[in-house]
Parts: C-alpha cells; structure tokens; sequence
C-alpha cells in the first residue's frame, strides 16, 4: 500500500491530499467553499487525475468516547460518526460529507477515519474527569476529549527526530484559528487545554477560550441571550476578533498593535498571556519541559507571537535565540545557545500522520497510537 488519499474536511472548506509511500505530496485539491455533496463532481475530476489510490485516509474531528484509535469504515462506523454531531456541530457533519462524497467517486477503496480526539485518549483520569456529579459524567459520557491530536501527535513524533532523541516531555503548541496545547509525556497526552468541546482553553481567532461557566448562566438568565445567540458569539464573535473589535487574523491584529491601536494591543496581551499561562499548566502537569513546539498557521509564521510567550517563561528554561525566531521556517530550531528547553518550530503535517495511520490500520501494523 503506497499512495494514500488524505480527506480534511472543515466546517467550511476541504483540502485533498495525496500521498506517496515516502508522504511526499503528489498532488492536492482546495476547495476553499465546499457545500458537501453538491461538490462530487469537482472532486470526481480531481480524482479521475490521479495516477493511484491505495487507500483514503478521512480527518474527523470528534470521536466521542466509541472511538478511541483509527477504524476502517464501514456503513455502521459512518453511522456512528454522524450520530457525534451534536458533540462538534460544525466539523462532523462536514467529515460525515467527506465520507460520503469519496466513497462516491471512489468505491471500493478502503477507508480508515482517523479521530482528532484519539491522542488524547491517554489523558490520565484525573486530566480528563469533570467535577461534576459522577451521574452525570457515567450518563451523559462527560469528559475532557481535547483535539488537534492529528497535530500534537506528529509533532511528538517530528520533535524527537529534530532533537535526535525521544524528548521526554513536550508540550505542543498548535497556535492557528482554532489553537489548542498538549502536553505529552513518554509519547503520550496527559494534559490538554482543549475539553469536551473545541472551545475551551486558549483565546483563538473567534472562539473565546476557556470562560467562567457562571459568566455563561449570567448571560443567559439576566441579559436575556438565548442558548442559540451564546453558542453562536462564543464560536464566532470571540477571541481576538471579538476584543479587537475587527479580524480574527493575528496578522491583522500585530498591524493593530504596530498602528497604535488600543484595542489590537489589548487582544494580542490577552492572547498572550492566556498562551503563556496555560504552557505553563501543561509544564506542569508533565512535571517539567524539555521541548516546547510551536505549530499551525500563528505557531510557524508569528515571530512575535513566540517571542511574548517565551519572554514570560524563562524561568522553565525557555530562551530564544532572536535571530533565529525572527527568521524561523518550519522545521528549525530556535532555542538560545545554552538554554535549557529546546524551542521548535515545526510545520503542521496532520496529512502524514493520518496516512501514517492510515497504512497501519489497514495492514494491522503496530504504531497507529
């Protein structure tokens, strides 16, 4: 089995990949607006394209507590998939699609459905429990899920190559839109800042972060905000696009802060320190750093960005070499001559690890976790 067909379906777009046996990339398709099934026909073309394909390998965004590691789909797993819907309303039902429209353009080739949510099915108990009555938590399958696992656990794998050596403790910055933290110990998650939705933990482009649930219920009983209302601006009127007053993109809001704007400053030290406080939550649930990585759109591209939180954390051992920051291109090191954690900047290649498992699921090879 050589070449995969790496499927990443977004609440709004879809990217295509293929992959060869050495996931160098073939070729791609973008589809920057995708309405689903009404876009088989542009995806038939692409397909009709390529020169082969082994096997499809589907981005899903939430597992639920059913699907802890990569599956093989069929029509009861495709089922099943959909019915987690309600758990990520913007992302499922858009995988669900990608499902449908590849086996559509392409029957018979295998599929594998690789979870965002599966790296972090190591998280420890104490990580992932709620401190809610624990009716509630058997009942309803409350948990701490966390996401962008795709990403965290490439980047687990990327750093211990870059450093010649199996880092021991990483904590994982994946800084893009959307923005979420790992900490991984021995290979494994066991902290994360994202919880039983994508909307905790830090500030993104337009999501809030992690907020007082209180804040949320006082929303609601006194100023009159209906459930439908609150879900929409915590998801797309927050984060720095709802405290800047304009875009969610961090280039825009360092122009903001470059032109003297008081309100881009306020959302970029916001940002800021949310990101620095919480690296130094994972640090601590890892009992220490050796490799801090920065990943994603903000995480590879925003010098400034990874200059503010390593200003806050010399005292963990993190110290960039300035030279290096400014100019960094994935993948390269930018740690300071002497300092005790390595810094890196790694480029978010969530398609290799999902071809990786991908490969393995449908061989029965090990090293799908």
């Amino acid at each position: 089995m050589t070449h995969v067909l790496v499927v990443n379906a977004g609440s709004s777009s879809l990217k295509v990949r293929l992959l060869d046996a050495d996931d160098n990339v073939v070729t791609t398709l973008d589809l920057g607006q995708w309405a689903g099934a009404a876009e088989t026909e542009k995806v038939a073309r692409f397909v009709a394209g390529l020169p082969r394909v082994d096997a499809i390998g589907h981005r899903i965004v939430h597992g639920g507590n059913q699907f802890r590691a990569p599956v093989v789909i069929d029509s009861a797993v495709r089922d099943a998939i959909a019915g987690l819907t309600e758990l990520a309303p913007l992302h499922q039902p858009r995988g669900v699609a990608g499902i449908d429209t590849l086996a559509t353009v392409l029957p018979g080739v295998p599929a594998v459905a690789c979870f965002d949510t599966a790296f972090h099915a190591t998280l420890p108990d104490a990580a992932a429990t709620y401190a809610l009555p624990a009716a509630w938590n058997r009942q309803f399958g409350l948990r701490r899920f966390g996401f962008h696992g795709l990403s965290h656990a490439y980047v687990t794998r990327r750093a211990a190559e870059l450093v010649g050596r199996p880092a021991p403790r990483i904590v994982s910055c994946h800084l893009g839109a959307g923005a979420s933290l790992a900490a991984v110990a021995g290979g494994e998650s066991r902290d994360t800042t994202m919880g039983f939705t994508p909307l905790a933990g830090l500030v993104m482009a337009t999501r809030t972060g992690s907020v007082d649930p209180g804040l949320v219920l006082w929303l609601q009983q006194h100023a009159g905000i209906d459930a439908a209302r609150l879900s929409h601006v915590l998801e797309f009127e927050s984060g720095l696009a709802g405290l800047s007053g304009g875009s969610g993109d961090m280039r825009e809001v360092l122009a903001g802060v470059d032109a003297g704007t008081a309100a881009a400053r306020l959302a970029f030290d916001v940002y800021v320190h949310r990101l620095r406080r919480e690296i130094a939550a994972m640090t601590a649930a890892i009992g220490g750093l050796d490799v801090l990585v920065f990943t994603g759109g903000v995480g590879e591209h925003s010098a400034p960005v990874r200059a503010a939180a390593a200003d806050g954390l010399a005292y963990l051992g993190v110290r960039l070499d300035e030279a290096a920051n400014r100019a960094a291109v994935p993948d390269n090191d930018i740690s300071a001559a002497g300092a005790a954690v390595r810094s890196l900047v790694i480029e978010a290649r969530e398609d290799v690890e999902i071809a990786r498992h991908t490969r393995a699921t449908l061989t029965g090879s090990p090293g799908t976790g």
